[in-house]
């Protein structure tokens, strides 16, 4: 474009301020939302499988005896027929750490690796360094945060070290990295050095190719030399669960934001070109084709799109960043980031709609006839919307108030625009409303024993709230006795109530290996799993299972099966379908009187009103500790780190489209207002009061916005209603009732009033500028 048609372009761009700032706000917060859920979704979709293949992960994790293999006979494996890349042999132990304050968290697995990268698992350091000398460590990634900090100390064996990086492994290899002298110098009669190996496979995209594989390498090595093994699908699995659940979540907020910024670009653009009918008429009488009509109003369009779409890619990608970070936490993989070609299709998709918008009204204006576009422009069509102000007329309201209720019907197109916008704005609102509310209740009733005030720890054998099992030749932890705690807790002034809980593993007829038993002592209905059927223990000869669980055995509610812990067995009925209680291992609740040689591990503790947890824990840990055991005081239930993850990209995704369904108002109500300047000048001539001018503007949208809210309130709700099972489907439970139900008529109807709230937002500034408006200024404006 030169000449008279690139001053034609830069004069609609100065002249209509207001629309291209619409234009390019409207684009900004559409490509930056769709940046920011496009992201997630790539990161979402399989994340376990991008991080493993970027890191080369391991497709099998084996753990030999040095005794029985030597360090040669191991390396050589990585030669044989089927591997394709092997790392190793790196030296590892399993030790029970102690952190500055204190505390014992689970026993950690250290490997020892002179550097991050390797031919498999090449790990990912995401902050810090590498160690480079004794007393130094890399921990884990999932340790970073609440847990530790560069600079933490910790105890392994009498040996301080001090933690100077976090490295991520896909193949989750290891807790903590430290040089392979240091794993020696860690070793002992008790803490035995053992040999970890990494493999990759030409073949192993099944558990029959890892057992294949798993053979090959028993094979290899002496008898009795592989100790154990542990499959990448097992880690994959676990991963692929909790990003599933975000996937609709992405879809149903991707497909609200391309629907709303459609709408409010084409609307803004159709506007634009219909107000400027006059101007198109006059640029074809001094000479103008049809073609370079055409191509003028496309481009005063795109021009304030495309700064909107660049700020929009910035935007996006700076909002992007700390969700990312948090994902990466979450679900455990390799340092993730904007993947490259969402910045270039999003950009390119908006470019796109916004052609595609501007182009149908602009054709139209191009075909017009010169006389006509200038009749039309200089009068536009009477008695367009006379019956709705003969209508409004009757209503016992004031008179600015029914003009203004009768404006929309002008322009019903126009008007239906504002009123999607305002309908889908109320949409995202209610949907996001009930999927945060809806994420809280998960976060709340996930883990029951979260709720209680107080944890005392009895030790002793078992799996107890995720605590490993102790390495071989590892000595027991001493186990204080469940009677003298139990009348300890009782003796503590500040008991309100208590429940033992043991964690054992067990077999149950008809399922192949393990399952993790979770036995209660005593009333544990403070302790109760969210039920999505059936009901809680409430006596014995009972089993609370999750869904998998029913699915793996072909049962049902009411059936019974054998269950055995220990050397007992019971037959027990299962009551109900837990929800929340079944990870990458099936997972049964029974009550402990059924299996009476368990003892209890932990005592669930809540303490009386006014009582602090904190206290209330020092004074019984200077009763129970004597005895073996420890007290400590629970912080308040924490949310995954997913939840909190999807609870932000909600209320972030939901403000900009609500913003964007605003500005949508904002342009409409300026298009309105400034057609009808001259009417509104009449007005204030006749009398009007800059109050009531304001009166009249709002009105002219509160009906939009009423009905608005009428629409995207009952959408919002059967959106939420669709997208949560089908996000609870995608992690392998059912929903309890509690989490599908968080909407109250209070709510609704106060979500019904959003879109009242957008559309009046949206229409206030156009209403001062009306308000303001010289009367003898309207009245010369045409």
């Amino acid at each position: 474009m030169t000449g008279p048609l690139v001053r034609v372009v830069r004069s609609g761009v100065g002249r209509r301020r207001v629309q291209t700032v619409v234009i390019a706000i409207a684009t900004m917060m559409a490509v930056a939302a769709a940046v920011v859920a496009g992201s997630l979704m790539v990161v979402a979709n399989a994340p376990f499988d991008h991080a493993f293949a970027e890191q080369k992960g391991a497709h099998l994790t084996a753990g030999f005896d040095p005794a029985k293999a030597t360090d040669e006979q191991l390396a050589a494996t990585g030669g044989l027929d089927g591997v394709t890349a092997s790392a190793g042999p790196y030296p590892t132990v399993i030790v029970q750490v102690t952190d500055s304050a204190g505390r014992k968290p689970p026993a950690m697995t250290f490997v020892g690796r002179t550097g991050p990268h390797a031919a498999v698992d090449d790990l990912d350091l995401t902050a810090g360094r590498w160690v480079r000398k004794p007393g130094e460590i890399v921990l884990s990634s999932s340790y970073q945060g609440p847990a530790f900090e560069l600079g933490d100390t910790l105890t392994a064996s009498g040996t301080t070290l001090t933690v100077v990086g976090f490295a991520t492994s896909a193949s989750r290899t290891a807790d903590a990295w430290l040089t392979p002298a240091q794993i020696t110098a860690l070793g002992s009669k008790d803490v035995p050095v053992t040999r970890q190996m990494l493999y990759r496979f030409d073949a192993a995209g099944s558990k029959g190719d890892i057992a294949a594989d798993r053979k090959t390498l028993a094979a290899a090595v002496p008898a009795g030399a592989l100790m154990g093994t542990r499959s990448y699908l097992d880690t994959k699995r676990a991963s692929d669960s909790g990003a599933a659940p975000t996937i609709p979540f992405l879809v149903a907020f991707g497909v609200l934001g391309l629907v709303m910024s459609v709408i409010i670009v084409g609307s803004v653009i159709s506007g634009a070109v219909g107000t400027g009918l006059r101007r198109i008429g006059i640029l074809k009488a001094i000479g103008f084709t049809p073609r370079e009509v055409v191509r003028a109003y496309v481009a005063q369009a795109l021009i304030p799109a495309g700064v909107g779409i660049a700020l929009g890619v910035v935007l996006g990608n700076l909002l992007a960043v700390p969700l990312l970070d948090d994902t990466e936490q979450a679900y455990g993989t390799a340092t993730l980031s904007v993947a490259w070609w969402v910045d270039v299709v999003v950009p390119a998709g908006a470019l796109l709609v916004v052609a595609a918008a501007a182009f149908v009204p602009a054709l139209r204006a191009g075909r017009l006839r010169t006389v006509e576009a200038i009749a039309v422009g200089r009068a536009p069509r009477s008695g367009r919307g006379q019956w709705a102000h003969r209508a409004a007329g009757r209503l016992p309201l004031p008179r600015a108030v029914t003009y203004g209720l009768a404006g929309p019907f002008a322009h019903l197109v126009r008007t239906l625009a504002m009123l999607l916008a305002v309908a889908f704005g109320t949409i995202a609102a209610t949907f996001a409303v009930g999927l945060t509310s809806s994420l809280n209740e998960v976060g709340r009733i996930q883990d029951p024993e979260d709720r209680a005030a107080v944890t005392v720890f009895t030790g002793g054998p078992g799996v107890a709230h995720g605590e490993h099992v102790p390495a071989p030749g590892t000595p027991e932890p001493r186990q204080a006795d469940p009677a003298q705690v139990s009348a300890a807790i009782e003796a503590q002034p500040g008991t309100a109530a208590y429940y033992g809980e043991t964690q054992q593993d067990a077999t149950v007829a008809g399922v192949t290996g393990t399952v993790r038993a979770t036995l209660f002592h005593g009333d544990s209905s403070a302790g109760a799993y969210a039920m999505t059927s059936g009901h809680w223990l409430d006596g014995t000869g009972q089993v609370v299972v999750p869904g998998q669980f029913l699915e793996t055995t072909g049962t049902e509610i009411g059936d019974t099966v054998r269950v055995t812990v220990g050397k007992e067995t019971a037959a027990l009925r299962i009551v109900g379908v837990a929800f929340g209680s079944a990870d990458d291992q099936l997972e049964i609740q029974v009550n402990a009187a059924d299996f009476p040689a368990t003892k209890p591990q932990v005592f669930l503790v809540d303490v009386k009103t006014g009582v602090s947890p904190t206290t209330y824990a020092e004074k019984l840990s200077a009763r129970v500790q004597p005895l073996g055991g420890e007290a400590v005081a629970n912080s308040p239930s924490q949310q995954h780190n997913m939840v909190l993850i999807l609870n932000t990209m909600a209320v972030l995704l939901t403000l900009m489209l609500v913003s964007v369904a605003g500005l949508g108002v904002l342009n409409s109500v300026v298009l309105d207002t400034r057609e009808r300047v001259h009417d509104l000048g009449v007005c204030k001539a006749l009398g009007m009061s800059p109050r009531q001018t304001v009166s009249l503007v709002l009105a002219s949208v509160a009906g939009i916005g009423v009905l608005g809210g009428l629409v995207g309130v009952p959408v919002g709700y059967a959106l939420h209603g669709f997208v949560l099972p089908v996000m609870g489907h995608a992690a392998g439970t059912d929903l309890p009732r509690s989490v599908l139900d968080v909407y109250d008529t209070p709510q609704l109807l106060l979500l019904g009033l959003a879109g009242l709230v957008i559309a009046l937002l949206g229409a206030l500034l156009p209403a001062g500028w009306a308000a303001r408006a010289r009367t003898a200024t309207a009245l010369r404006t045409e």
